[in-house]
């Protein structure tokens, strides 16, 4: 099982697919010619999406071959709301700050599905932030029980993602106040 953590084009048809997966942790895939409007790949490759992958291993690098994808958890729930889209991606920034590449996890593994089916169907909050954060700072062994949990994985993972200053303005203001979409930069 692998859920889709981030994605950046590679080439004009090709992508890199950052994975977080159940069995190898966290791994990096090029999907070649995945931007093609006939590509096997279209559709199935989108942020938080998660499946089976069926990957061809490099021989040097990192940087392996997206062979298949089969979707089996679209999570839509998370693309209804900025803010649960914004915190989703702040989930997976501290796993890849906090994990090495293609080390397994099985654990966090757990954590990040957990809490991205968890935003899916009950929406972005305070609370939904501040327990992914303890969980981890407690299975990374880094939690200390006067302290919060922020300030442990400060410590132990160097600056958190910068989403993290916008995600707490945003579940901080009064629902009312909320953006359902991105705030337009001009």
């Amino acid at each position: 099982m692998a859920i889709l953590i981030r994605l950046t084009r590679l080439t004009e048809t090709s992508l890199i697919v950052h994975w977080f997966t159940q069995d190898q942790g966290l791994i990096k895939t090029v999907a070649k010619g995945a931007r093609r409007p006939k590509s096997p790949f279209v559709g199935k490759l989108d942020l938080f999406f998660g499946g089976e992958i069926t990957v061809v291993r490099a021989r040097r690098g990192e940087l392996h071959l997206l062979r298949e994808v089969a979707i089996g958890e679209w999570r839509d729930g998370l693309r209804r709301h900025y803010s649960s889209t914004l915190l989703a991606a702040y989930f997976g920034q501290l796993l890849e700050l906090a994990v090495e590449p293609e080390h397994p996890a099985p654990e966090l593994y757990g954590l990040l599905k957990r809490a991205l089916d968890h935003v899916a169907a009950a929406a972005a909050s305070l609370r939904a932030l501040r327990h992914f954060e303890s969980e981890l700072a407690r299975l990374l062994g880094v939690a200390h029980p006067e302290r919060p949990a922020e300030s442990s994985l400060l410590d132990a993972l160097g600056p958190l993602p910068a989403t993290r200053r916008a995600l707490l303005e945003q579940l901080s203001a009064p629902e009312s106040f909320r953006l359902s979409k991105p705030p337009n930069p001009c």
